[in-house]
């Protein structure tokens, strides 16, 4: 487990816990996943390959997410999305490969769609993007609810969901759902102008390895690479697992050098 606490940074009034490294660049950056949190198993494992690379590598919690202030039912992708780039323009410097986990591929993309609007989008040296949970809100959540869920949604603003993962219950707000679809991705071709390796579990229960075979079909075929992985499920924190995780980035950043 890391030690020390981390730093923050008041983004909309909230405090945002970080971690970073200092380092060369081609740098690292860690997008977390729905109610994960910044020590996780794989960015704890890409933090130490980081450091042993001499490489800079930078992640924060999400608000409502571990060391983060903010109440998680509060969250949306907007505030996430504006949290993570907040994060990512003053912690870091030079091209970064980004890595996102899960919900932490769908802010990974739009953080790269929103710096290439700004000019910026060469501070993105690729994508990789694990068991990618882009769009999930409306490919994933909304296609399978119940009426008792819909009927939640629109009487309390939330309905809950057992977690596998966690003790306490995932929750889903009307307000993510509503806001999900103003930053849906999956619409057309995706123009990342990096490049990007997805890789996915073939037996994730929560994301179909259908998801990500749509998500690469919709990405430049030259520029994108799609690794499936037989048994792996969602959480790829196997020791091979993690192994292709940080092949996979060292790749990329080879590739940028």
């Amino acid at each position: 487990m890391t030690a020390g606490a981390p730093d923050l940074i008041e983004v909309d009034n909230i405090s945002i816990a970080l971690r970073h490294i200092e380092g060369i660049a081609p740098g690292i950056v860690w997008l977390g996943g729905y109610k994960s949190d910044m020590l996780g198993t794989k960015a704890e494992t890409l933090a130490g390959w980081a450091a042993g690379e001499g490489r800079a590598f930078l992640r924060h919690d999400y608000s409502g997410h571990g060391e983060s202030g903010g109440a998680f039912a509060d969250g949306t992708i907007s505030r996430w999305l504006a949290e993570s780039l907040a994060v990512f323009r003053q912690f870091t410097t030079g091209p970064q490969v980004l890595v996102g986990s899960s919900m932490g591929g769908w802010i990974a993309l739009r953080m790269n769609a929103e710096l290439n609007k700004s000019g910026e989008g060469d501070r993105i040296a690729g994508l990789v993007l694990l068991a990618p949970a882009p769009d999930f809100t409306a490919e994933l959540v909304e296609p399978e609810l119940t009426e008792a869920q819909r009927r939640d949604l629109a009487e309390k603003g939330y309905f809950e969901e057992p977690s596998e993962y966690s003790p306490e219950p995932y929750i889903y707000t009307r307000a993510l759902i509503e806001d999900g679809r103003k930053n849906l991705v999956m619409s057309g071709p995706i123009h990342t102008h990096c490049p990007v390796h997805i890789i996915q579990g073939l037996a994730d229960p929560d994301v179909p390895s259908s998801h990500a075979l749509k998500l690469m079909s919709l990405l430049p075929a030259d520029d994108a690479t799609l690794s499936l992985v037989p048994n792996g499920d969602h959480r790829l924190s196997r020791p091979e697992d993690l192994e292709l995780m940080t092949r996979a980035v060292g790749e990329m950043i080879g590739r940028a050098g």
